[in-house]
């Protein structure tokens, strides 16, 4: 896998950049401001671009504006963003930003390399992987968008699993519930947000990505 990272810490670059070697991928280009972002990703035009919210030189969203104008001249380029903190605005900019894999994880998650590797994985593949503090306060405030005004309780709770990338069997782990009820839940949830069954495996990442877009409307 071909990865661009953006990092305007040069410790935590190279430190990113040396896992995902060891781990067999190509750094393909590591930048460290928001003016050379942009110009990067559309050169290199990388599997997946893992980037800071926070770049040179205001250190306000450099890293994701040029991840947002990417994806709108490189359609689904797939975007793991790392932040220090869960900002809830710039998530939501990024999920509205269209389709394709998107990913918003805290620094800090880094450290649980396999977690992050998969996150990675998850994003490259255009799936949704969203750091579990992120989708805890999302969630909160989506509750106030349409799109999901019919889904009990338990489908939220569903719903946000499957944001973090669980499957079916570790979600029903996780809530104390048959992997059958899980599966009801989910068909419950594609339904009631009008997920036709012509659309297969996309359904699921498509309700995902509804949900945490509403958050943006909200």
């Amino acid at each position: 896998m071909r990865i661009l990272i953006a990092e305007d810490n040069v410790l935590l670059r190279e430190g990113v950049s040396l896992l995902l070697t060891g781990a067999g991928h190509e750094v393909c280009a590591a930048v460290e401001d928001g003016e050379a972002l942009l110009p990067a990703l559309l050169a290199h035009r990388p599997d997946v671009a893992v980037l800071d919210v926070r770049l040179p030189p205001g250190f306000r969203d450099e890293g994701l504006r040029a991840a947002v104008a990417a994806r709108e001249r490189i359609p689904g380029l797939p975007v793991l963003v790392l932040s220090q903190y869960v900002e809830q605005a710039y998530a939501s900019r990024l999920l509205a930003a269209g389709a394709g894999g998107v990913g918003y994880l805290l620094k800090d998650r880094i450290g649980r390399v396999d977690d992050f590797l998969d996150a990675l994985e998850r994003v490259a593949a255009g799936q949704a992987a969203m750091d579990p503090e992120v989708i805890s306060q999302l969630m909160v405030r989506s509750t106030r968008a349409d799109p999901l005004a019919a889904l009990s309780p338990r489908e939220r709770e569903v719903l946000a699993l499957m944001a973090e990338g669980h499957g079916n069997s570790a979600i029903g782990e996780r809530l104390f519930i048959a992997e059958t009820s899980v599966n009801k839940h989910i068909g419950n949830i594609f339904t009631k947000l009008g997920l036709p069954t012509t659309d297969g495996g996309h359904r699921r990442v498509r309700a995902v990505l509804t949900w945490l877009q509403a958050e943006a409307r909200g």
